[in-house]
């Protein structure tokens, strides 16, 4: 068994929304160098067919793959709710989103009515509803669909007064409220960056469970498991890859980043891209 490993960490998700787990990482392992890769090119994942997701997925998984990673989160609701299978097939640990937070989430709730959030796809894959039932049978659940909540994050409206914002997130958190939830699920790692307009929309007591911060801690309890966290000492470097517009994402970033300082944004082509010029 290695006792270190100083290989990066991959991090990817379709947009901007995987910062959530980089942020995390960056909090627990801050030692650990990472890899974030955003498919800004082609998002929304969340209204797409369960065929064109996986295929999406390999192409981002075979990019880290190829960048000598150690380990990947797959910061996406919407991957990790349809690619189960993909994600077990990697020759490296990864964790996806789903299970790590039905553990948190029926370890939370008290009343057993547990509310979802997610895209179209994720929430159509029913993988959270499963999770939570496998965990707790008598759980009840609430799984709404909030297909505005990703474009609005990934166009900057995050202030949880911005109108459209509130709109939306009323909308989506009227029938959880009244379905009297205790504990939701942000079943989509943009959701988090809008934690403010959401618990707005809720009762005060319901507790908010990050996906993202569920998969890095469970990750990082992996990887000492198996002695190949880094061990060394000062800070990790942060290499950004997007397929869409690296200026966009980087004025983001920043903002969702505020401790980072530096770091690079590479705008990359993956295969379909490639085929498609």
């Amino acid at each position: 068994m290695k006792s270190m490993d100083p290989r990066p960490i991959g991090v990817c998700d379709s947009g901007l929304g995987g910062l959530t787990a980089v942020r995390r990482l960056r909090q627990v392992l801050p030692e650990e160098d990472i890899v974030f890769l955003g498919d800004t090119g082609r998002l929304p994942y969340g209204g797409r067919s369960p065929e064109t997701i996986l295929r999406y997925a390999k192409e981002d998984l075979a990019f880290l793959l190829g960048q000598n990673v150690k380990a990947v989160v797959v910061a996406c609701g919407t991957v990790s709710s349809i690619a189960l299978p993909l994600l077990k097939e990697l020759p490296v640990p990864v964790r996806g989103v789903v299970e790590g937070a039905a553990k948190r989430a029926s370890a939370v709730t008290k009343n057993r009515r547990v509310g979802i959030l997610g895209t179209e796809a994720a929430i159509r894959a029913g993988a959270y509803v499963r999770a939570l039932r496998a965990l707790c049978p008598e759980v009840r659940t609430l799984a709404v669909a909030c297909p505005r909540f990703v474009p609005l994050i990934e166009a900057g409206h995050t202030d949880p007064e911005d109108a459209p914002l509130r709109a939306a997130a009323e909308e989506y958190l009227e029938p959880i409220r009244d379905f009297g939830a205790d504990a939701v699920i942000l079943g989509c790692t943009h959701y988090p960056l809008i934690s403010a307009a959401i618990r707005d929309c809720l009762r005060e007591q319901t507790a908010l469970v990050d996906v993202a911060a569920e998969a890095v801690d469970g990750l990082k309890r992996l990887l000492a498991e198996q002695g190949a966290l880094c061990r060394r000492s000062g800070k990790g470097s942060l290499n950004c890859h997007v397929t869409g517009s690296p200026e966009h994402f980087a004025a983001l970033a920043g903002r969702f980043l505020p401790e980072e300082g530096h770091f690079s944004v590479r705008q990359i082509l993956l295969e379909e891209q490639e085929r498609d010029r």
